[in-house]
């Protein structure tokens, strides 16, 4: 049986490139359904990839209250903006005091500005840097990591020391050429001192998380005193059973601080990581399945091109086959012999097409800021269909190959 492959796969070959052109044309057809596929579920994979490395670092087990939900709601069959009002210091302050669930870390942080000057010695930075206002629970609930030097300590927040921690993009920048721990900073003629370097985030949605500077929440609303400034309280809790209930009880906290009545909604925002992950899933699903209903029609396309185009080739080779059945080749023989030449040529289409697809993808994704993932589901995905194909396609011209009359297609001309 080994052998009968090995000799199919042979004339399988010595076809291919007798008739080269009509191969590669073949192929081609393939590869575009077999591109769209890879093409588009390697966008796909992507997006994701970059979505959940943006939510995932808050951890499983976080939950921020904001002024907003990123949601809206439904009124007589519309949308309505929600306007919410702004989470102000002292509600955020009357927050974290009566918020008193257990194995909670509450951390309160705000925007200062996204546009500071940072300067060192006789080098300054471009005006496009955050200041954000953090406690010392900022950098753990955030997901965050120093990679040099400390975080803050209970101490440097409740007594207002001027220190802070840096972006690693700064090591490229004001600290190229030395170690910034213990170097000094100026902020709006502020000085501060570098006591730790955050690691390597990246940017998130096309904004750099590693062009800012953590200082202390006091510090920072007494250097910018810019009015209606938004707080964002973030909780970490110890275990994920009571993830839940931390919720719940942080809600109820949130309105009494917001003095709500039981029959007014919340005019603020709860808002779970594993939420934003879960919602990640639900939208990438439906890209998912748009991609594979756009792959199927392409590749139903290719399927009937790539039939036509084997029937053609059974039609031009009719003397060639009653050649063989003359010689005694059975009917298994020449359907196998046609049926290895579509599977051939159908796995060289679905690898052209993997590859020009993971290229595309590979494009696309850089051009979108989206951190590049290789989707192997997707590439199996791909070969599984391409051999499909080939059956499917080749099943009709093998078996008319097989079921021709030798002394007819000795006659052919």
């Amino acid at each position: 049986m080994l052998k009968l492959f090995k000799e199919n796969v042979r004339i399988a070959l010595g076809s291919i490139k007798t008739q080269l052109l009509r191969t590669i044309l073949t192929v081609l057809i393939i590869a575009i359904g077999i591109m769209a596929l890879v093409g588009i579920l390697t966008v796909v994979a992507a997006l994701e990839n970059t979505l959940k490395g943006n939510f995932a670092s808050m951890g499983s087990n976080t939950f921020n209250i904001n002024q907003y939900e990123f949601t809206s709601q439904r009124r007589g069959g519309g949308e309505r903006e929600i306007i919410n009002p702004i989470i102000s210091y002292t509600q955020a302050k009357a927050f974290k005091e009566k918020y008193d669930y257990p194995l909670t870390y509450c951390s309160l942080s705000f925007t200062a500005t996204t546009s500071a000057e940072v300067k060192f010695e006789s080098q300054k930075t471009d005006p496009e840097i955050s200041i954000v206002g953090v406690d010392n629970y900022f950098i753990t609930n955030g997901g965050l990591e120093v990679a040099l030097g400390r975080n803050f300590t209970g101490f440097d927040i409740n007594n207002n020391n001027y220190v802070c921690i840096i972006g690693s993009d700064f090591m490229k920048g004001l600290f190229k050429d030395a170690q910034p721990i213990d170097k000094t900073i100026s902020i709006r003629g502020a000085k501060f001192k570098v006591i730790g370097v955050l690691k390597e985030k990246g940017s998130t949605f096309g904004n750099s998380q590693d062009l800012r500077v953590l200082i202390p929440i006091q510090i920072a609303r007494s250097l910018f005193t810019a009015p209606s400034i938004n707080y964002t309280m973030s909780v970490m809790v110890e275990k994920n059973e009571l993830l839940s209930e931390a919720v719940n009880q942080a809600t109820i906290t949130m309105r009494k601080v917001r003095k709500l009545n039981p029959v007014q909604d919340n005019n603020f925002g709860v808002v779970r990581s594993d939420d934003l992950i879960n919602r990640i899933k639900d939208l990438t699903n439906y890209l998912d399945i748009a991609a594979i209903i756009i792959s199927v029609i392409t590749i139903f396309g290719s399927s009937i091109a790539l039939m036509n185009i084997m029937i053609v080739s059974v039609t031009e080779r009719t003397r060639e086959i009653g050649v063989r059945k003359a010689l005694g080749a059975k009917k298994t023989t020449i359907a196998f012999q046609f049926f290895i030449e579509t599977l051939l040529i159908g796995q060289l289409g679905g690898l052209v097409g993997v590859i020009i697809g993971l290229l595309i993808g590979f494009g696309l994704s850089s051009l979108l800021g989206f951190s590049f993932v290789v989707p192997w589901s997707a590439i199996i995905l791909a070969f599984v269909v391409s051999f499909i194909v080939a059956v499917v396609s080749g099943s009709y011209p093998a078996l008319k190959a097989a079921k021709l009359d030798p002394i007819e297609a000795l006659r052919y001309e």
